[in-house]
C-alpha cells in the first residue's frame, strides 16, 4: 500500500478588498487544518515533531500542529488581487517572489493629497485639477517609464534610525531627515481608462488632517510647492508671487536639512521588511481632528479650488503597470499628481500579475473557500503540483533556498 500523499508547495489566491494579507492566510489555515488534503501532511509534521530534541519539544510544548502558510508579499487591505501563499516546504521559496516582477492595475484621482498617499487616509491639501487631461497624463507618464527614483510613503513599513516611519506618522512626529529616494525600474506603464469628472465612482476622503499632521507632512512632503506650482497652472497672474515665496520655502528647507541632518545616522540604512508594492502596515492609526489650513487669506476659501465647486468633480485615471521589486504603487499615484501640476491618491489597486501567477488563470477564488473543501482541494492540489513540476523542471542552481518570510505556523 502507497503511502498517502503530503501535498506542499506555492500556490496563489485572489485577495479581497477590505482584508489583510495575514487574515487571508488565517482562512487559509482554517480551512486547511480540518481537510482530507492536508491530514498526511499534519501526520507527518506530528512524527517530525516527535523526533525533535526533547528541549525544542519543550518549547513547542502548548503549540496546536497547523499547516504551515506563509505569503510572499503583503497586499494592502484596500488592495485586491495576486497573494502568492506557501504550505509546508513551499514557505522556504517565499523569498524568492519578493524580488519578481508584478503587474498592477491602479486607479489614481486627482486633485488632493493624503498622509497614506491613498482614500484610507486623511486629507493634507487639495490643488487645481481642471487642467488635468488625458493628453497632460499621458505626457508626464514619460517621466515614470523605465528606471527612476521613487520616495517610499510617509506611512510604510522602512526603518530610520530604527523606527518605522508609520510610528513617526502616528504619532505626530517629524522624522530625523527626508526620506531617501530608491532605485526601481517600472517596466511599462499605460493608461488603461481615462476617466472625467462626474463619470467614475471615486471621490476624495471626507476626513481632514490635523493642523499638527499638516506641518509635519509638508515638511516631507512639501506639498506648498506643488499647491503654488497647480494655483499657477490655473491663475498665471499669481506666477511671480507664487515663485517668491517657493524660493522662500525652499531656502528655509535647505535650512531645516541643515540642522536636522546626522552623518552618523546617515550611515545606518534604511532596512525594509518584505513588504510589498503599495503596502501599508496593517490598521494603521490616525489622530482625529481636522483643520482650514490650505485657505486663501484673502477669500477664505480654498486656494484655486473656489472655480471649481460647481463642476464635475476631479478627474481620475486607471493606469496598468509592470514594475520590479521595492515600488511603491501609492508613490507612483502621489508623484504622478504632482507631475500633472495637481495633487493625486491611490483609488484602487489591483495586482493582476506576481511571476508566473496570472490572476484570472491559476488563482485561487477566496470565495471557493466557504464552499468546502469538494470546491477548493481540487484547485489547490492541481496548482501545488504545477508548481512542484516548474520547480524540478529549473536547474539546481537557480532554486530558491534561504528564510520563510510572512510564515505563519
Amino acid at each position: 500500500m502507497s503511502a498517502p500523499k503530503i501535498v506542499e508547495g506555492v500556490f496563489a489566491i485572489n485577495k479581497p478588498k477590505s482584508i489583510s494579507s495575514a487574515q487571508v492566510l488565517r482562512d487559509v489555515q482554517h480551512a486547511f487544518d480540518p481537510s482530507n488534503l492536508f491530514a498526511p501532511w499534519l501526520h507527518s509534521e506530528r512524527i517530525r515533531r516527535g523526533q525533535e530534541p526533547s528541549s525544542q519539544r519543550q518549547r513547542r510544548k502548548n503549540k496546536r500542529i497547523q499547516v504551515k502558510v506563509g505569503h510572499g508579499g503583503t497586499l494592502d487591505p484596500m488592495a485586491t488581487g495576486v497573494l502568492i501563499v506557501g504550505v509546508g516546504q513551499g514557505t522556504k521559496h517565499l523569498h524568492s517572489f519578493l524580488s519578481c516582477t508584478k503587474t498592477y492595475e491602479a486607479t489614481v484621482l486627482f486633485g488632493a493629497a493624503t498622509d497614506t498617499y491613498d482614500v484610507l487616509g486623511k486629507i493634507l491639501s487639495k490643488a487645481p485639477y481642471a487642467h488635468v487631461t488625458r493628453t497632460v497624463v499621458e505626457e508626464a507618464l514619460n517621466k515614470f517609464r523605465g528606471p527612476i527614483t521613487q520616495r517610499p510613503p510617509l506611512y510604510s513599513a522602512l526603518r530610520m534610525d530604527g523606527k518605522r516611519l508609520y510610528e513617526y506618522a502616528r504619532e505626530g512626529k517629524e522624522i530625523p531627515r527626508e526620506i531617501e529616494e530608491r532605485p526601481v525600474t517600472t517596466e511599462s506603464i499605460d493608461i488603461r481608462e481615462w476617466l472625467p469628472g462626474g463619470s467614475h465612482k471615486y471621490a476624495w476622503p471626507d476626513g481632514e488632517a490635523a493642523k499638527e499632521e499638516k506641518d509635519v507632512a509638508d515638511k516631507v512632503l512639501h506639498l506648498g510647492n506643488t499647491r503654488d506650482e497647480a494655483q499657477s497652472a490655473s491663475n498665471p497672474s499669481d506666477a511671480n508671487d507664487n515663485h517668491g515665496r517657493k524660493r522662500r520655502r525652499d531656502s528655509e528647507a535647505e535650512d531645516d536639512e541643515l540642522i536636522t541632518e546626522n552623518p552618523a545616522a546617515k550611515r545606518q540604512e534604511m532596512s525594509p521588511e518584505p513588504v510589498m508594492s503599495g503596502a501599508l502596515p496593517e490598521d494603521p492609526e490616525v489622530v482625529e481632528g481636522g483643520s482650514s489650513a490650505g485657505l486663501d487669506s484673502k477669500t477664505g476659501t480654498k486656494s484655486g479650488l473656489k472655480e471649481q465647486a460647481e463642476g464635475d468633480g476631479p478627474p481620475a485615471v486607471k493606469l496598468s503597470m509592470t514594475v520590479t521589486s521595492g515600488f511603491y504603487v501609492r508613490s507612483l499615484c502621489h508623484d504622478l499628481g504632482q507631475a500633472v501640476g495637481s495633487l493625486g491618491i491611490m483609488s484602487e489597486l489591483v495586482r493582476t500579475r506576481q511571476a508566473g501567477f496570472l490572476l484570472g488563470r491559476n488563482v485561487l477564488e477566496y470565495e471557493d473557500l466557504s464552499k468546502g473543501e469538494d470546491v477548493w482541494a481540487p484547485k489547490v492540489e492541481h496548482m501545488l503540483d504545477e508548481w512542484k513540476k516548474k520547480l524540478a523542471s529549473r536547474p539546481d542552481d537557480e532554486r530558491p533556498t534561504g528564510e520563510e518570510p510572512g510564515q505563519s505556523a
